[in-house]
This record gives structure tokens, C-alpha cells and sequence, in this order.
């Protein structure tokens, strides 16, 4: 083998190492991943996971959602949710506090139907609401608005308005 084949080879090795080692560092398998069509937000004391409005076609739908409380000691609940930014028009209808026991976990889903109505609830966009915990924490996301089919099929959507509710908090 010449010097000049060597010492080609010698540089591109140099140079294709750091490109080729860098292969291996934060793949997705190595971060939390939850296939679905829900957005997740877990920078608090309670973890919003899931959030989706399932819309009913009219400018309303419900509210889906699983909340997780990281705190082992100390119960929180979903005291409100309210459009925010853009869509501070939805109104959203919680009839109660969601209880959520010290690390453990609560839905809202068809048993506990959150209703919300406004402009930005179609079928494919997004709409921003806040929601808020009793223990002060409050999380602002832009949630997807999904039809009413597949693993939504079941959850029945919202026709009576926030004001019909028997104790609105938006």
C-alpha cells in the first residue's frame, strides 16, 4: 500500500469518527414516548397526559384527559379549564373539582363529561386551554381537536351549554 493511499485513509477515519459515534446519543427510544394522538405536559407536580377534545361537529366536544399527581404525600385536583391565547373565547364546562389522590391518577373522559364550546373547535386544529389545579399549578397546551371515530367513538359529545352546567368554572 503507498503512503499517499495511508495517509488519505488516515484523515477520512479522523474525520468520519465524530460523525459516525455520534450515532448512538438520545435516540427516541431513550425518552418517554406515548404513541397517540394526545399532547402530554409534564413540567409540574401533575402530569397532563392524553389531552384531546373530542369534537361533536358544531363548535363543541368534550374534554379528554389523564392527570397524574407526582406528589405521594399530598392529594391536588383539577379545580378549571378555559381557553387561553387565541382561544380564550372556548368556554369549557368542569361541573366539579377533579380529584386527584397523592400519587395516584384521574380521567376526564365520557364518565365525567367536560364540555367545551367555542370557534377553534374543529375537527383536525388545535385549540389552547389552561388548566388549572387547585394546589396553584397551572398548564397551558395546545390540544388536538379529534373526530368523534375510532378509539373516540365512544365519547359522547357535549350539546348543553356551559351555562346549563351545574356549576361552570370557565
Amino acid at each position: 500500500m503507498n503512503l499517499t493511499l495511508r495517509r488519505s485513509t488516515a484523515v477520512a477515519v479522523v474525520l468520519l469518527a465524530p460523525l459516525l459515534s455520534s450515532c448512538g446519543f438520545d435516540r427516541p427510544t431513550d425518552r418517554v414516548y406515548n404513541p397517540g394522538v394526545g399532547v402530554n405536559d409534564r413540567s409540574g407536580t401533575v402530569d397532563v397526559l392524553g389531552a384531546v377534545v373530542v369534537a361533536s361537529g358544531d363548535g363543541s366536544g368534550t374534554v379528554v384527559a389523564t392527570f397524574v399527581n407526582n406528589d405521594p404525600n399530598r392529594a391536588d385536583a383539577l379545580t378549571r379549564i378555559a381557553g387561553s391565547g387565541q382561544d380564550a373565547g372556548v368556554s369549557v364546562s368542569l361541573g366539579s373539582p377533579v380529584d386527584i389522590e397523592p400519587g395516584g391518577s384521574a380521567q376526564i373522559s365520557q364518565d365525567t363529561a367536560v364540555t367545551a364550546k367555542g370557534a377553534g373547535i374543529k375537527e383536525g386544529a388545535f385549540v389552547e386551554l389552561t388548566f388549572a389545579f387547585r394546589r396553584g399549578q397551572s398548564v397551558t397546551m395546545q390540544v388536538p381537536v379529534v373526530a368523534r371515530r375510532g378509539d373516540y367513538a365512544d365519547v359522547p359529545t357535549g350539546s348543553a351549554s356551559p351555562s346549563e352546567s351545574p356549576s361552570p368554572t370557565s
